[in-house]
């Protein structure tokens, strides 16, 4: 095989740097590997579309789900396979393909191993997400998150969810699906391509890669205690059983609120509103 390796090398504070090296040699043995690293996203992306111009048999991203969602612009809709060797801290999309996420040589050996998956991607405009678009508390935080400076890593974002959750208030949608709009309160609405996001957060659990549809959650206005007794939940899955929780499956929606701004695959996607629409099968994932 002729790859292009593009690492992120400080993914996981740092872990990409040393599980790029890794998994480098190990697919060296293998064939022949155009080794990219950017200063920057935009550097890395271009870098990325270069190779796969040039004709590399896949693009391989070391790194967590923001690299995945970066190498996924590049060959979203192409013949052309993506290779995940996760360094992040959240990882979900190595997740769903059950890859290694402790191992950058044995998850480039998946990568040696040819074998591909396609799947569905969620499409905003011309932007992709393989994960969960999030629209609403969720969102809320990481917004605040990314304007702070201090602390560093998850404890940035514990102290987000603490100051936002002292604002906790019902939010106003307005939502369009299988033609019909209708506006609604809600604490928050995901929209997933895939089940979980946030490093294993079963948000969407049972959302489908290969249905077709986007699974749309809708949390009704809770208080901050209900909310603090059902997140626990949100890793099993079994929050979906509460009263409090609607999900439904269409294969496009536009979402609409006031001062929300949107996030997919732990980026910034930009202010409401936005219309999501599934792509089937418009990713080939090696795995």
């Amino acid at each position: 095989m002729k790859v292009a390796l593009l690492t992120n090398p400080t993914a996981g504070k740092g872990r990409g740097a040393t599980y790029g090296a890794r998994a480098l040699r190990e697919l060296s043995a293998h064939g022949e590997v155009i080794a990219l690293e950017g200063r920057d996203a935009a550097e890395a992306t271009r870098l990325a579309h270069e190779a796969v111009d040039a004709g590399v048999d896949a693009l391989v991203v070391v790194g967590g789900d923001g690299m995945v969602n970066l190498g996924t612009q590049v060959v979203a809709g192409t013949r052309t396979p993506l290779g995940i060797i996760p360094a992040g801290t959240g990882n979900d999309v190595a997740r769903y393909f059950d890859l290694p996420r402790t191992d950058p040589v044995a998850a480039a050996r998946r990568v040696l191993s040819g074998n591909t998956r396609q799947v569905d991607l969620a499409r905003v405009g011309d932007r992709w997400y393989v994960t969960v678009l999030a629209a609403g508390f969720d969102a809320l935080v990481n917004e605040r998150a990314n304007q702070m400076t201090w602390p560093k890593g998850q404890m940035r974002y514990n102290l987000a969810t603490l100051r936002e959750l002292g604002r906790l208030a019902p939010l106003t949608y307005e939502a369009t699906m299988n033609g019909e709009t209708t506006t609604f309160q809600a604490t928050m609405v995901a929209v997933g391509n895939g089940p979980s996001f946030g490093g294993g957060l079963k948000i969407t659990d049972g959302a489908d890669l290969e249905d077709g549809l986007l699974d749309v959650l809708v949390v009704a206005p809770v208080s901050r205690r209900r909310l603090l007794r059902i997140y626990p939940r949100l890793f099993r899955g079994t929050h979906l059983s509460e009263p409090e929780c609607t999900r439904t499956l269409v294969p496009e929606i536009t979402l609409s609120s006031p001062g929300i701004t949107a996030y997919a695959d732990g980026e910034r996607l930009g202010p409401l509103p936005l219309t999501v629409r599934c792509e089937p099968r418009a990713l080939h994932v090696l795995v």
